[in-house]
């Protein structure tokens, strides 16, 4: 009986339009139309006005089309802080002859537009949680247990849309057009929570997000960008219906230095190449990290979203030996307060 079968690709870049390590893939073999995802991390700011995320966005689409390809979920992630190195991490996937065992399953969606006065509000957890169920059925996952890592790419507002909303009569749930990504994000990660039944839907209140930071998803990992409106899910996990090498794990940590389990998590799984690693990070709200004081927070000249990824970029740059890493700031209800999930994936020995 057929299989499906996942790969796993992490390429450099040189810039937010070099899109051709992944061309040369394809000249190598890999079949455009197989390519379910790309996770980026561009040099930009990861603020509202990083447009390098777009930028990249519109050349893989450009790349993408002269191949007679739609619908690639192409998720770009701002800021390479510290020594974090921008890359592609580019996911696909087939069917194959071979028998399924247990390996890496990949699955996406995406939803419809958010109405740009539900964003950070409760209309657009449950939208989230409704396209995260559809992912996690199309990457053929039965337990919810196996689903390790959900990457979002989510709305923003922006003075345009908030100026649209208001003359309709309507009001939005920040003018703040930087509050609003970690508004969106912590939404977002909350639709994850309610899809893997972590969090009971009926516990949120619009008033929740960003608030009641006791509220979060294991593995939920969202990039807010004002290159769209919609949200792209990519899920990550083990299914017994796919074959191949690859095998994933994730850990928590429970702040910005918690290696300990990170390296239990990589420690689970197999012997074999490292593939890829996918983080969240954000400044601990209390100011602290295991009782000192830190001024992420306080910062007026740089988003502390900013110093996070250079932290814990730096943190897991030093446990992997790597810094083609896919560090995420902002983890607003995606994790504890100032930790994160954090994604492993291996290409174990055959």
């Amino acid at each position: 009986m057929p299989s499906m079968r996942a790969h796993v690709f992490r390429v450099p870049a040189e810039g937010p339009d070099d899109v051709s390590g992944v061309a040369a893939l394809f000249a190598a073999g890999l079949k455009p139309q197989n390519v379910v995802a790309i996770l980026g991390k561009t040099e930009g700011n990861g603020c509202v006005n990083d447009f390098t995320r777009g930028y990249a966005t519109s050349s893989f689409k450009t790349l993408f089309r002269k191949h007679g390809v739609e619908g690639v979920s192409i998720v770009m992630s701002g800021g390479t802080e510290g020594a974090l190195s921008p890359h592609w991490t580019v996911f696909a996937r087939e069917e194959t002859d071979a028998p399924a065992t247990r390996a890496l399953a990949i699955g996406a969606a995406r939803t419809p537009a958010l109405p740009s006065h539900d964003l950070g509000r409760r209309p657009q957890v449950l939208m989230v949680a409704d396209a995260v169920r559809a992912a996690i059925r199309d990457a053929g996952i039965g337990d919810m247990a196996d689903v390790h890592f959900v990457q979002i790419k989510c709305p923003l507002l922006t003075t345009q849309r908030i100026a649209k909303v208001e003359a309709s009569g309507k009001t939005v749930a920040t003018r703040d057009t930087l509050k609003s990504m970690g508004l969106s994000r912590g939404a977002s990660a909350l639709g994850v929570a309610v899809a893997l039944g972590e969090i009971d839907v009926d516990e949120i209140t619009d008033g929740d997000i960003g608030t009641r930071h006791e509220l979060y998803s294991r593995c939920a990992s969202a990039s807010a960008g004002v290159e769209l409106l919609d949200h792209e899910i990519v899920v990550l996990g083990m299914s017994s219906r796919w074959s191949g090498p690859f095998q994933i794990d994730h850990a928590v940590m429970r702040d910005a230095i918690d290696v300990q389990s990170v390296k239990a998590a990589y420690a689970r799984l197999p012997e074999g190449k490292l593939a890829a690693v996918l983080a969240k990070a954000e400044p601990d709200p209390s100011g602290q990290v295991r009782g000192n004081r830190h001024t992420m927070l306080g910062d007026s000249d740089i988003s502390g979203t900013r110093h996070a990824r250079a932290f814990v970029g730096g943190v897991l740059g030093g446990v992997f030996g790597m810094t083609d890493l896919y560090v995420s700031g902002g983890a607003e209800h995606q994790g504890p307060p100032g930790g994160g999930p954090v994604a492993i994936i291996v290409e174990k020995e055959t």
